[in-house]
């Protein structure tokens, strides 16, 4: 994905549900790795609701969203299939399958009802999983002496630098993440602030996963 579209994804799998005019709405959403895994998804989602009236879904696949299925499992076309999807779309998502299941109620919705309700579950859903970004970073090995494991554990924390577990052994080695831009200027900043008191060593640039708020 270039810089001005970041690959975005659920933080977690999740089930929400929501009553709309005596219909229950289950949004059941799962990150996924292929196909496969989709069908899975739906497959065991479907037999664990296998009294509803309807298992909805839709999934998206791949980092420009190659692969995208939706299915409306009975209701009218158009109105559930098509709605779960753009939910998925609207948030930027992408390796995600969403099944959203509905016992019906006894009142009739309508098409733009059942737009409506398919798409909000979905969204409601995603907000409540959580939405990451998978981006491009360095990993700073910063070997420190206990005595100044809390300061050098402070200024990582003001500066909201993700970390990883600390090594403890004869130091502590912690392992930060940093965007390669700012990578030498931590280094630099680090060295200064504690007297050069601190062994840093700059990894390979890998992927991990931020929260976004």
């Amino acid at each position: 994905m270039s810089e001005n579209f970041p690959y975005l994804t659920i933080k977690t799998g999740t089930t929400y549900e929501v009553v709309i005019k005596k219909s229950r709405f289950i949004c059941s959403l799962t990150r996924i790795k292929s196909e496969a895994e989709a069908q899975a998804f739906i497959a065991e989602t479907s037999k664990a609701n296998r009294k509803a009236n309807h298992n909805c879904f839709a999934y998206l696949l791949g980092d420009q969203d190659q692969i995208q299925r939706e299915s409306d499992n009975g209701e009218p076309s158009g109105t559930a299939g098509v709605p779960i999807l753009e939910a998925l779309k609207m948030e930027h998502l992408h390796d995600v399958c969403a099944v959203v299941t509905r016992y019906f109620g006894g009142i009739k919705l309508g098409a733009g009802g059942l737009i409506r309700a398919y798409s909000n579950t979905t969204t409601g859903a995603i907000h409540q999983a959580g939405i990451i970004k998978r981006i491009q970073q360095v990993t700073l090995d910063i070997t420190t002496p206990y005595s100044l494991y809390d300061q050098v554990n402070y200024y990582l924390n003001q500066e909201t630098l993700a970390q990883a577990t600390p090594d403890y052994g004869t130091h502590v080695i912690i392992h930060v993440y940093v965007d390669e831009a700012d990578a030498e200027h931590y280094i630099t900043e680090l060295t200064n602030r504690f007297n050069n008191q601190l062994t840093i060593h700059k990894g390979e640039l890998s992927f991990h996963e931020v929260e976004v708020n």
